[in-house]
C-alpha cells in the first residue's frame, strides 16, 4: 500500500564523527556497550532495513530525514537490485559507501550490531522475521498487517514481550491529529452511547486470470521471497500483485485492518481487546491466479452489546474510513476527513479530566524517541495484533460461511473446529511456525 502523505526531502548529513583525526565507518550500537538497549539522547540509534521494496524504501526515506538520531548500516532484500538502490539511497544520505547489503535475514540477524530494524515485508513472511528480531533483541518498525494468521500474530506479540523491546506498527494513522480527534470524542462520549459502527475499507481487487510463467530476472531470489508460502512458478507477481493472493495476503481487508479496524476500536476503548462473534460473506474471483476476495461484509459483536459492521466501501453510505453512530449522533473519520452529524461536535473540548489518547504528531519519531525512553509507542504490538485479528476472523468467517464464536480474553475459537484449524497456516518445509 502506498502512504498517501509526502515524504519529506532529507535533511543536511549530520556532521561526520572523527576520532584522533579518522572519520568512523559506523557507531557501534548501545547494546554492544553494554547499555542494556537504553539510549542517552545523545546518541545516534544504529539501525537496518529488512525489505527494501516500495513500502520499504518510503519507510527508508523517513528515517533518513533524521541522521542526526540514526544511522544506517546494511539492508538486506531478497532481490539484489531492491537492495542495491536501497544501499545508494543510504550511502547518498550519509555521505558514505560504507552500507552493507544481505540476501538472507539470517545472516543479517546474525552478523550485525543494530539496535532497530525497520521491516516490510509481504505478509507471509511476518511471523518469521518480525519474531526473529525480537528474539535478537532489537527493537522494530514493523509494516501492518501483524501477521497472515492469528497463530503467527501470537507469536510475534510473544516475542517482542518476552524479550521486552520497543515495536512500532506502520499504521501511521495513530500519529494523525484528525484521527486522534475522532476517537478522543467518541471515547469521551460526545455523540452518547456507541450502538454501532462502520469500518469501510477499499473495494477489493478485480483482477482475472492467470499471468504467465516467466524466467525469474536477475537479482531476484525466487525460492527465498516464497519461503514458507506453497511452492509456485514464477509469475512477475512478487513486488507489486503478492497482495491479491491467499497464501500472501487477505487482500484490502488484511491490508487496511490495521488502519481503520485499529481506529474503530480506539474509539471505543477496546483496542486491546475483540468482538464475540463474528459473521459474514465474502465474493471470491471464480477464476485466475488472484483469489483475494472482490467484495467483503462481515458483522462483529462485542460482548458490551456494540456491533461492528466491517466492509468493502462500495457497500457502505460513508464510503471508506470509520464511522462511529452513538445515541446523540455520528462521527466519520478518514484519511483528510472528519465530519459529523452536527458539526458543534467537533468543536467540543476535551476536558483535563477527562480521557486523553496517546498524542503522536510523527509516527516514526514516536518511535525513536520510545527506543530511547523505553516507554510503550502509540501502535504498540498487542494494538496491532487485536486489529488484524479481526480482519481474520472475518476471513474465517467467510471461507467457512458460518459465524464464528470467539473468546478474546483466551484468543479461542470457541465450538468450531474447522475454523479453529484455519487460526494458522501450514508452512513449507524447511520452514517451521514459531514456537509459542
Amino acid at each position: 500500500m502506498s502512504v498517501q502523505h509526502n515524504r519529506r526531502k532529507f535533511l543536511k548529513q549530520a556532521t561526520s564523527l572523527v576520532a584522533s583525526g579518522i572519520i568512523l565507518p559506523q557507531l557501534i550500537p548501545s547494546t554492544a556497550l553494554g547499555m542494556g538497549g537504553r539510549l542517552a539522547p545523545s546518541d545516534r540509534i544504529v539501525m537496518g532495513c529488512i525489505g527494501t521494496g516500495d513500502q520499504g524504501t518510503s519507510n527508508l526515506e523517513d528515517f533518513l530525514t533524521r541522521l542526526k538520531q540514526v544511522q544506517f548500516v546494511a539492508v538486506c532484500d531478497v532481490d539484489s537490485n531492491h537492495s542495491r538502490d536501497a544501499k545508494n539511497l543510504i550511502d547518498k544520505a550519509q555521505k558514505s559507501t560504507d552500507c552493507r547489503t544481505h540476501e538472507d535475514y539470517r545472516e543479517f540477524l546474525e552478523t550485525e550490531k543494530l539496535d532497530a530494524v525497520s521491516i516490510a515485508l509481504p505478509d507471509h513472511w511476518h511471523g518469521l522475521i518480525y519474531s526473529a528480531a525480537a528474539n535478537k533483541k532489537l527493537d522494530v518498525y514493523g509494516e501492518k498487517p501483524l501477521a497472515r494468521s492469528i497463530y503467527d500474530s501470537k507469536a510475534i506479540v510473544h516475542a517482542v514481550q518476552k524479550n521486552n523491546i520497543v515495536w512500532q506498527t506502520g499504521s501511521w494513522q495513530r500519529s494523525t491529529p484528525n484521527f486522534r480527534r475522532a476517537a478522543e470524542l467518541v471515547i469521551n462520549g460526545r455523540i452518547g452511547k456507541i450502538i454501532s459502527i462502520d469500518a469501510g475499507l477499499p473495494d477489493g481487487n478485480r483482477g482475472v486470470g492467470t499471468p504467465p510463467i516467466q524466467e525469474v530476472p536477475a537479482g531476484l531470489n525466487w525460492e527465498m521471497w516464497l519461503g514458507p508460502a506453497p511452492k509456485s512458478p514464477y509469475r512477475g507477481t512478487c513486488h507489486q500483485n503478492w497482495r491479491w493472493i491467499l497464501d500472501y495476503s487477505g487482500g484490502q481487508l488484511t491490508d487496511w485492518a490495521g488502519h481503520h479496524i485499529d481506529i474503530a476500536q480506539w474509539g471505543i476503548g477496546m483496542e486491546r481487546s475483540g468482538p464475540v462473534e463474528i459473521s459474514g460473506k465474502g465474493t471470491y474471483p471464480r477464476e485466475g491466479l488472484y483469489n483475494t476476495p472482490v467484495e467483503y461484509d462481515f458483522n462483529c459483536r462485542y460482548e458490551n452489546g456494540i456491533t461492528m459492521r466491517v466492509a468493502n466501501h462500495s457497500r457502505l453510505k460513508h464510503m471508506k474510513g470509520v464511522v462511529w453512530y452513538g445515541e446523540k449522533g455520528w462521527i466519520h473519520v478518514d484519511r483528510g476527513v472528519l465530519e459529523a452529524s452536527d458539526p458543534k461536535i467537533l468543536q467540543e473540548v476535551i476536558g483535563e479530566n477527562e480521557i486523553h489518547l496517546y498524542k503522536s504528531d510523527d509516527h516514526i519519531g514516536n518511535f525513536l524517541e520510545c527506543i530511547k525512553s523505553r516507554k510503550e509507542t502509540v501502535a504498540p504490538v498487542e494494538i496491532a495484533h487485536r486489529s488484524i485479528s479481526i480482519g481474520l476472523l472475518g476471513e474465517i468467517a467467510m471461507t467457512t460461511e458460518q459465524p464464528v464464536i470467539w473468546d478474546p480474553k483466551k484468543e479461542e475459537i470457541i465450538g468450531n473446529p474447522v475454523a479453529t484449524r484455519l487460526l494458522t497456516r501450514p508452512y513449507r518445509k524447511p520452514w517451521e511456525l514459531p514456537t509459542l
